[in-house]
């Protein structure tokens, strides 16, 4: 069972959003909060796998609510998913660079929205496509500084390829089909893709891999 977090100042949002979850068998909301500091309270409260956070909200937005959950060691494995009206924005780099495990736009259909939801509970967490390929063309026309470039050398050939197709937004089955390898490896480079350039998760790690240089456009 995974056990969600859902906190948005948006009462109609919020309760479509729980509507959804609640008729699957194998998620459950536990709470609600209608802004950041209201749900930062919950996750020290609840054991979570997922947070589901508005980003823009009163009080405490998600951006600071997210940094918090990422610092704070009692709900640090609580994957926080972003969820924005705003496709990519600042408010977007920010989240990711405050640890957020992941990205949905509010207009996601309701097949993909459980998707991302189970997969962000089993901590292989993926960003919507169309903000995968704007952060991508972020990068390419905007980079963000140099990162340190920490574990950049010690990436094998195969990780750099798996990594370039993680930041076009493939999933570990699509990375398996465009390496002729099974899932699990894909899924394998990733993990130490991950572990090498210090990514908490998916998202993270394109970020790391476009700031130190490991994915550029060419290779993405």
């Amino acid at each position: 069972m995974s056990r969600v977090l859902l906190v948005d100042d948006q009462p109609l949002i919020r309760s479509g959003f729980r509507a959804l979850l609640d008729l699957e068998d194998d998620i459950e909301v536990v709470a609600e909060a209608t802004d950041g500091s209201e749900g930062l309270e919950l996750a020290k409260t609840h054991l979570l796998d997922v947070a589901l956070i508005d980003i823009r909200m009163p009080v405490i937005d998600g951006i600071e609510a997210t940094r918090h959950i990422a610092a704070d060691p009692e709900p640090a494995a609580v994957y926080v998913v972003i969820l924005t009206n705003y496709g990519l924005d600042e408010y977007v780099f920010d989240a990711l660079r405050a640890a957020a495990a992941g990205f949905l736009v509010k207009d996601i259909v309701p097949e993909d929205f459980l998707h991302a939801v189970r997969v962000a509970a089993r901590g292989d967490t993926l960003l919507a496509p169309s903000i995968t390929r704007k952060l991508i063309n972020r990068y390419v026309t905007q980079p963000l500084p140099a990162d340190t470039g920490r574990g950049l050398e010690e990436q094998t050939g195969r990780e750099r390829a798996a990594v370039a197709l993680a930041a076009r937004g493939l999933s570990d089955d699509g990375i398996a089909d465009r390496m002729v390898i099974s899932p699990l490896t894909a899924k394998t480079h990733i993990n130490r893709a991950m572990t090498k350039l210090q990514a908490r998760d998916r998202a993270h790690l394109v970020v790391r891999a476009y700031a130190s240089g490991l994915v550029t456009a060419r290779t993405s």
